[in-house]
């Protein structure tokens, strides 16, 4: 059965919550699974250090991902070489699968513009923090695709709140309307900051959403890597070269959850009990996969051993990279807001200057 033709209320599902298989293992050979293990550890262990990078006053706010690494990195595995992300602002594990390197996100947290900025050769998106603005973004680069006869894919990623934003349901339409090769990935973590999912909709599943643009919707268990993979595989295919020649979007709801805060400024515990966080702890897809691989003969203590040095080393070295990187000068604050800059910006510049003349370049950076 296709993974399209469940019932909207039926997650696809691979792996239940031991590790144990109980769907269709995706085609996926050795190396294949334990990169999307180790991307997952890079996820998890570069989200605990921004966590305590921020904490320390060396970065700004940030939004944590634990929980999410299976929805991330299985659906970003699922891409192909030219394929694209648009990502929402917390999918830091996406964006590395893709290529974009650690030092970047955290200098986007720490407030240079550079961080917003991806390698030529990397097909990241800029962060957007507004919700769903990004959405319709998305839609006009698979569209672009589709004119240009590109055969790209554009997945663009987006929370359960996000559909409660008009640029979702106006993306979606035009998606279906003009048959353009986009993803539209929901990671439906339960909570809107602080708004419970069922406070965004009274629809029984936000996959169901998808009816009514002329396009599948399908939901996926995305605390299981493989699952999410093999329903982004699906769908990826669907929007590059579908059998009956036309070009379909898809609206996957991957049901998920983020074990942290939504910032790193939330408080969590305010509006959710410690019980329903355990109960969904126990789903975390880090051991979920590694207990499969493990049975599988695929991973050791060994070779986990390793992996957790490999991951450590690169977190350290993308932190050492982005903490040595010059600060912002001032004036680079508003050089991509203005055609021309206003009058009281510029006195308030030259304010700035005096001040930076009077207390001396090293102090007035704070370096």
């Amino acid at each position: 059965m296709s993974v399209f033709d469940r019932a909207y209320d039926d997650p696809v599902r691979v792996l239940d919550e031991d590790g144990t298989v109980v769907g269709d293992v995706p085609d996926l050979d050795e190396a294949e699974l334990v990169g999307i293990y180790r991307d997952m550890r890079l996820a998890r262990h570069f989200d605990e250090r921004a966590v305590s990078l921020q904490r320390q006053g060396r970065m700004g706010t940030y939004p944590p991902l634990s929980g999410q690494e299976g929805a991330q990195v299985g659906s970003a595995t699922a891409l192909g070489e030219t394929d694209w992300i648009v990502p929402s602002y917390r999918e830091h594990g996406a964006a590395f699968v893709r290529g974009l390197p650690p030092e970047k996100t955290l200098l986007y947290w720490m407030g240079h513009g550079d961080g917003a900025r991806a390698p030529d050769d990397v097909n990241v998106f800029p962060i957007a923090v507004p919700i769903a603005s990004q959405v319709p973004h998305a839609v006009g680069g698979a569209w672009a695709s589709k004119l240009r006869g590109d055969g790209d894919v554009f997945v663009c990623y987006f929370g359960d709140g996000a559909t409660s934003e008009g640029d979702f349901h106006e993306a979606c339409n035009f998606a279906g309307v003009f048959d353009t090769p986009t993803v539209f990935f929901c990671n439906n973590n339960q909570w809107a900051i602080s708004v419970p999912r069922e406070r965004q909709t009274r629809s029984a599943t936000l996959a169901q959403k998808a009816e009514a643009y002329g396009f599948a919707g399908v939901q996926v268990d995305g605390m299981d890597p493989l699952a999410v993979y093999q329903v982004t595989e699906a769908a990826v295919e669907k929007a590059r070269d579908p059998p009956d020649g036309r070009l379909r979007p898809t609206l996957i709801e991957a049901i998920q959850y983020r074990f942290g805060a939504h910032t790193t400024a939330d408080d969590p515990t305010v509006y959710r009990d410690d019980d329903e966080v355990e109960t969904w702890r126990r789903k975390d897809p880090i051991p979920r996969l590694e207990r499969y691989l493990r049975d599988e003969g695929i991973l050791d203590d060994d070779r986990i051993e390793t992996i957790e040095s490999e991951v450590e080393r690169r977190v350290a070295d993308a932190i050492e990279a982005a903490e040595s990187a010059p600060r912002p000068e001032p004036r680079a604050l508003f050089e991509h807001a203005y055609d021309g800059l206003p009058p009281e910006l510029e006195t308030q510049y030259a304010a700035v200057e005096t001040l930076r003349e009077k207390r001396g370049d090293a102090a007035f950076l704070g370096e």
